[in-house]
């Protein structure tokens, strides 16, 4: 602002005080748009404008252009945009509570504190900037509604898992821009089942690892991690009914409560395997006398003789075991690549199932119903439990005299044995499926059989969860009974890669498909936008 000395140039008298009056004005509407204080030596001017000057002018307020969709891994299905500076966090300003009617929100209020580095509250009254967890509403399980209005934050949902993951959007938008942007987002998945698989029997993973999968799993929306802990080359979880199965490097009973506990507070549940009746070859190794011969004497690796009563005995006496172990809402019957359904004529190979068969299921049964009825009974042990139960797509046959249980959810990985059946000839018989596609889903060590490392490009640009064997999606009125997908990760050659390279090497691929199973429209974002944006919400 100009001031005027009393060595000002003299001027006459009407522009004199046309001058003066300007900067009177000026004075009173402080001088600027934004408002600030005018100088002290104006600001005590008298505050009734001279004679004929004009009115001071109210002070404008900011214009905010319509706000865009939070950045985010998985994107949110829906943003109502609107106008006004957003969310961030503050530290002196900000903090995380609790709704009065929502304490089972504390952990994920802690949570969300801690990661934006601001205080946790507790459940007290939202003030300004706070961030609010509530439950309530009628939407879809899981589903959430994330208000950002007014300088404040609300985040609702229906179950204590939606809003969790309202508090991951949250999280991530911080991450990606500093902020959450001013609007509504209502967000929920477009599958129940989305998951990561590990092979815990072929390698050995610390709880530490499993743990920060875990951690990167809620991150991304995903729900369910499955241990397959019992194959051939190991039993990786500790064993109070058979001790001499387990191998030396293993998880304790303590780890797995521990891996649990974290699981629960990211609200991915843990489904675990003992896949029987092959890959049993940890258990066969303490019980020789379980082993399955061929005619010709062969022996082949991993499988029992279903036909000896002590085989199914050993196996029930692990599942009641575990079952009380693993609190999850289901369990993994395994029941793929049981050699003596793998050779072309069962029946002539391995005459012991065949009479075993006959003699059980009548004249004309065979060694697949030898197999489906071990399947079934693995299933009436668990059963009672309440928990879900499930199967690979190679354990379930036709044309035989036994039937798997309606109930066992069918998960489809391969078309590649011997009689394989199309996910079509699954889904139109009314059966529920999960896709494992092994073409893009299977992260196998060292590639043996033609297997190459799935990438995060790959998944993003060509497959869907209809996409269940090969590159071909099943019809759209299938979709409905496609549960979701999970990644699954192998270890064939165990050496081939450390515990560090395969968490590096799914990562991208994780990522990718928790974009595909969380919203189905075609992604906004190329290939690298994509990438680009997964490291950086990384947590």
């Amino acid at each position: 602002m100009m001031r005027y000395s009393k060595r000002a140039p003299h001027r006459a008298p009407a522009l004199l005080a046309a001058v003066l009056a300007l900067a009177t004005t000026a004075a009173c509407s402080n001088g600027s748009p934004s408002g600030s204080p005018a100088p002290s030596s104006l600001s005590a001017s008298p505050s009734v404008p001279p004679t004929g000057a004009p009115p001071p002018s109210p002070t404008p307020t900011k214009e905010y252009p319509l706000s865009t969709p939070p950045r985010t891994v998985p994107a949110v299905r829906s943003h109502e945009p609107a106008r006004g500076p957003g969310w961030k966090p503050a530290p002196a300003t900000t903090g995380v509570v609790v709704a009065a009617n929502s304490p089972g929100l504390a952990d994920e209020g802690e949570l969300l504190a801690g990661e934006l580095g601001i205080p946790y509250r507790g459940s007290v009254p939202a003030g300004p900037g706070d961030v609010e967890l509530a439950l309530g509403g009628a939407g879809a399980p899981e589903s959430y509604v994330l208000t950002v209005r007014d300088g404040r934050v609300r985040i609702t949902g229906p179950d204590e898992a939606g809003v969790f993951y309202g508090t991951r959007t949250l999280k991530q938008s911080v991450r990606a821009d500093g902020a959450v942007p001013e609007g509504t987002v209502t967000d929920r998945p477009a599958k129940p089942q989305r998951g990561l698989m590990v092979d815990i029997a072929r390698k050995h993973f610390t709880a530490a690892w499993i743990e920060d999968r875990i951690r990167e799993m809620g991150d991304l929306k995903i729900n369910q991690l499955g241990l397959h802990f019992s194959d051939d080359q190991g039993f990786r979880i500790a064993s109070d009914s058979h001790p001499e199965v387990v191998s030396e490097e293993h998880l304790t009973k303590a780890e797995v409560r521990r891996i649990l506990a974290l699981a629960a507070s990211r609200h991915v549940t843990v489904i675990p395997e003992i896949d029987s009746p092959g890959h049993l070859g940890a258990v066969i190794a303490a019980h020789p006398d379980l082993q399955l011969r061929s005619a010709a004497g062969r022996a082949p690796r991993g499988a029992v003789d279903i036909a000896n009563p002590a085989a199914a005995k050993i196996v029930d006496e692990l599942l009641r075991e575990y079952v009380r172990l693993f609190p999850g809402a289901y369990w993994h019957l395994g029941a793929d690549e049981y050699v003596a359904l793998m050779s072309k004529d069962p029946e002539a190979s391995y005459p012991g199932l065949a009479r075993a068969a006959r003699a059980e299921y009548g004249p004309s049964a065979r060694v697949q119903d030898l197999a489906t009825g071990w399947l079934n009974d693995r299933a009436a042990v668990v059963r009672p439990t309440g928990k879900t139960l499930k199967a690979w797509n190679d354990g379930f046959f036709t044309g035989g005299v036994v039937a798997a249980a309606e109930d066992i959810e069918v998960e489809y990985w391969t078309g590649r044995e011997i009689g394989a059946r199309t996910p079509v000839s699954y889904l139109s018989a009314g059966r529920k499926l999960v896709n494992l596609n092994d073409d893009y889903l299977y992260y196998v060590l060292g590639e043996p059989n033609q297997f190459t490392y799935p990438t995060g490009r790959r998944i993003y640009q060509e497959w869907t969860p209809r996409v269940v064997r090969g590159s071909t999606p099943v019809p759209a009125r299938y979709d409905p009974q496609i549960l979701g997908a999970r990644f699954a990760v192998w270890c064939d050659l165990s050496k081939a890669q450390t515990p560090t390279q395969v968490a590096a090497g799914i990562r991208l691929p994780l990522a990718a498909l928790a974009q595909k199973v969380w919203n189905p429209e075609e992604p906004s974002l190329s290939w690298d936008q994509f990438r680009a944006l997964a490291a950086k919400v990384r947590g």
